[in-house]
């Protein structure tokens, strides 16, 4: 059984932070190809076109017959068949995380592979395979107990793999809206010690404001994305502080590209949501960045949400679309750069939010509530990108499937 996490003692303000070191990061292009599929949630295998043999570790062409090989999602049950734990490493990442324990697995998929191992696991075990990122941003596989164990998430070497909230003291962007409050609730109740909740304008009530400010855990700070000098004296008031930053920020308006569009609108939403982003993480990223492997006070995420049609594109909400888009590429490049620091970034995709400037949209529209349950469950698993909800998961299924053809569906 896993030792329940305890909160983390003050830091002594004379002790040297621990660098931030990462694993590896050399990987070849079908690695690349795993780990774009792993930041996604999934488990899978290459599969030879030819033999249908399935095949661990990545390969170019098929070791059994030299076929083409394709991505499969695979059956995620294995066997521990061997277990060891290394006690020294030259490596810079694991010398400052020994021991660490890994084993042989044999995949109920075919291969046998060597996988990192939860501490409730051991030979002869029957397991749960996960492909989890590392700190770097490549794919590994993690060996989970087949069944919930007391404490299984507070594992010190799972915690390597995810940016678990509990115990973490969270930033999250614009506390005005339902969708910042529902994500700051979701926190507390992931374990988060403390949820700073940003509000652009103290001097204007907001509906919730008393309910939210009297929930123990929450504590309201003056916050506008709009505003770099505001950005700049919370990260430094806070910087040292904040584990999460969890982006929040919308502005979503109505209006075509030729017909029915507001210049006015499409500058207020790219400031906001776009030259705001780059304030947050220019105020943000360094901070997080230093304190990326601070033992149990480590720093652990980036977290973004975004409409999925920034993809897509989106008939009648252009500018938020366009935004959204300019928000997803910022957010692939931050990504790169802060792989090389060990602090994830993830983008949480949404379809229609049911709010006010939505009032016009059809059903099904995205719950404040399915955001949050996403950005809380992303932050768990150590995902990169997650849907809350289906409009999300359909567009985004259809525009891996066909780009271009999803995109006309979407602008019909």
């Amino acid at each position: 059984m896993s030792e329940p996490l305890t909160p983390p003692k003050r830091k002594d303000p004379l002790v040297v932070t621990r660098a931030g070191h990462v694993p590896p990061a050399l990987r070849s292009r079908a690695a690349t190809a795993m780990a774009a599929r792993a930041g996604l949630g999934r488990f899978v295998l290459q599969v030879c076109d030819d033999c249908a043999r399935a095949t661990y570790p990545q390969r170019d062409r098929c070791p059994f017959c030299w076929g083409e090989l394709r991505w499969q999602d695979q059956p995620d049950g294995a066997v521990i068949e061997a277990e060891t734990t290394i006690r020294s490493s030259i490596d810079l990442f694991f010398k400052d995380h020994l021991p660490w324990r890994v084993g042989s697995a044999r995949l109920d998929a075919g291969p046998m592979a060597t996988v990192h191992l939860h501490g409730d696991v051991g030979q002869g075990d029957r397991v749960k395979i996960e492909l989890k990122l590392d700190r770097s941003g490549n794919p590994a596989l993690f060996a989970m107990p087949e069944k919930e164990t007391p404490h299984m998430a507070d594992d010190p070497q799972l915690r390597v793999f995810t940016a678990d909230p509990k115990y973490r003291r969270v930033l999250v962007t614009d506390g005005r809206t339902a969708t910042g409050q529902a994500v700051a609730e979701a926190l507390l109740k992931a374990g988060a010690k403390t949820v700073f909740l940003g509000n652009a304008d103290p001097l204007m009530r907001y509906p919730g404001q008393d309910r939210i400010e009297a929930t123990a855990g929450i504590e309201p700070v003056r916050l506008s994305l709009t505003d770099t000098r505001s950005i700049e004296a919370l990260a430094g008031q806070l910087g040292g502080r904040v584990d999460i930053v969890v982006n929040t920020a919308q502005f979503s308006r109505q209006g075509g590209v030729g017909f029915g569009g507001n210049l006015n609108d499409l500058q207020s939403g790219l400031d906001l949501e776009v030259t705001g982003l780059m304030r947050l993480a220019q105020g943000f990223a360094p901070a997080l960045s230093g304190r990326s492997d601070d033992g149990d006070r480590s720093a652990a995420a980036f977290v973004d949400i975004a409409s999925i049609h920034g993809l897509t594109g989106r008939a009648g909400f252009a500018g938020s679309s366009a935004a959204a888009a300019a928000r997803l590429s910022l957010l692939a490049s931050l990504r790169g750069e802060m792989a090389r620091t060990g602090i994830r970034v993830i983008s949480v995709l949404t379809g229609p939010v049911d709010d006010g400037w939505h009032q016009n949209v059809p059903p099904p529209k995205t719950a404040p509530a399915q955001i949050a349950r996403a950005v809380v469950t992303a932050l768990q698993q150590g995902q990169e990108t997650i849907c809350a909800d289906e409009v999300a998961k359909d567009v985004l299924t259809r525009w891996q499937d066909d780009p271009l053809l999803t995109i006309r569906e979407e602008n019909k």
